[in-house]
């Protein structure tokens, strides 16, 4: 089971040297397309990619190439896009689809297919991933399919005029049954229930102040973490986060309610590359609701670096109001960190055994002094039953998150009322 696939660049800013763009996908795939999986530059702006462990490529995995490639190459820029185009099939259309000039492509781009052979072709920007034909022939299909689907035009309805002289039929005469009305001759079938769209790939945790005992605002988070666990590599974190970003700008304007945390990734928070793909999103979103943001950057490490935190802190603060570094080390050392350099370190349950978990909230309840001392809340995410809610309201632990706290979301709350699920199933 080996994906492989021909990465092309386009770019959409003619006077750009592509010679700049070649070495600079050059350096990112060397340092992202990592063993075992490999890569290689068959052509200017062309690459072959291979990876032994997946059937396909991830869509989504190049689109975050994309993104971090377009704020390389036009740091600073809202001109100038890069445009991938990911073609799979057998090696050698694979290396047919590597010759094929920039105006072979920009057909592709517009749907009219190649003279080569069939295989699976997607173009890919920061922004949309799209699917087009990959043959002349598939492009005819389309071209056909999208015709036969589109509605025919209604002519308007002729007026018959009678003969000014026709005689009106006599009672022996038969009286022909009147044919039916052109209304009635063109009304169509009704047409078939669309489909329901497919569920957000985000949704919404309700965040619960235990010492309040009132909900003070929402968490996004991964639909596809509810079944799985997250991904590992920075890239494929990098596209979760930006979906998240994404998802929730259209929601701020009824999101009335609370303080909303928003997700970032530790060490993409370090890469220039990623920071302007943060940067991109973040530009979108309006001022003034700065004083209700909140930044968690999950994956920290337990010894997290002092002067990277403060970058973060410092790249961060227009857009967010507070830092939280999300942990999954019970005994962070948070008495290394310096005062108010953030507010909230947020301990993410992990595993299955219940004891376990328990056992992470007691070691983290154990340091609360020291919390306490540097003015940082404790939070807990990912609670799941209430045994694990008793242990962090025994505690102390401020805010709480999670399976237990509420369902997942389709959008944030929209007031302070409630009390968590399992409260709601007791007291039923």
């Amino acid at each position: 089971m080996t994906a492989i696939a021909c990465l092309r660049l386009l770019i959409d800013d003619e006077a750009f040297p592509a010679a700049h763009a070649q070495e600079t996908a050059d350096v990112y795939l060397r340092a992202r397309w990592k063993a075992p999986r490999r890569y290689g530059a068959v052509a200017p702006l062309a690459f072959v990619l291979a990876d032994n462990r997946a059937a396909q490529l991830d869509a989504v995995e190049m689109q975050a190439l994309a993104a971090e490639l377009e704020a390389s190459l036009f740091p600073g820029r809202k001109s100038g896009q890069v445009c991938l185009m990911t073609f799979e099939g057998d090696e050698s259309s694979v290396l047919k689809f590597a010759s094929l000039t920039q105006a072979e492509l920009q057909g592709l781009v517009a749907g009219k297919g190649y003279g080569g052979a069939a295989g699976r072709v997607q173009v890919i920007t920061a922004d949309a991933i799209r699917s087009v034909p990959s043959t002349h022939e598939e492009a005819r299909q389309a071209a056909e399919a999208a015709a036969k689907a589109a509605p025919a035009p209604v002519p308007p309805p002729a007026v018959a005029k009678a003969p000014a002289a026709a005689a009106a039929p006599t009672s022996a005469e038969p009286r022909a049954p009147a044919p039916p009305s052109v209304a009635q001759a063109r009304t169509p079938p009704p047409a078939a229930p669309a489909p329901p769209p497919p569920p957000s790939q985000t949704g919404w945790w309700g965040l619960y102040d235990l010492t309040a005992n009132a909900f003070v605002g929402s968490v996004i988070g991964l639909r596809a973490d509810l079944n799985a666990p997250a991904p590992e590599e920075d890239s494929k974190l990098l596209a979760r986060d930006l979906a998240c970003l994404n998802d929730a700008q259209p929601l701020f304007k009824a999101a009335t309610f609370g303080d909303l945390y928003l997700p970032f990734g530790f060490w993409n928070l370090t890469t220039p590359a990623s920071q302007e793909a943060y940067k991109r999103r973040l530009s979108r979103y309006p001022l003034d609701l700065q004083p209700r943001l909140g930044a968690s950057v999950y994956g920290t490490p337990r010894e997290a670096s002092i002067g990277l935190v403060q970058q973060m802190r410092a790249f961060l603060k227009s857009g967010f109001a507070f830092l939280d570094l999300n942990v999954v080390d019970p005994t962070f050392p948070v008495h290394n960190l310096p005062l108010e350099l953030i507010d909230s370190v947020t301990l993410s349950l992990t595993g299955e055994d219940e004891r376990e978990r328990l056992a992470a909230i007691a070691k983290f309840v154990e340091r609360q002094n020291v919390y306490r001392g540097k003015a940082v809340l404790q939070s807990v995410a990912g609670v799941q039953t209430a045994q694990e809610l008793e242990a962090c309201r025994q505690g102390g632990i401020a805010r709480v998150h999670g399976p237990a706290v509420t369902a997942f979301l389709e959008a944030p709350l929209i007031q302070a009322e409630g009390a968590p699920l399992v409260q709601a199933r007791d007291a039923a």
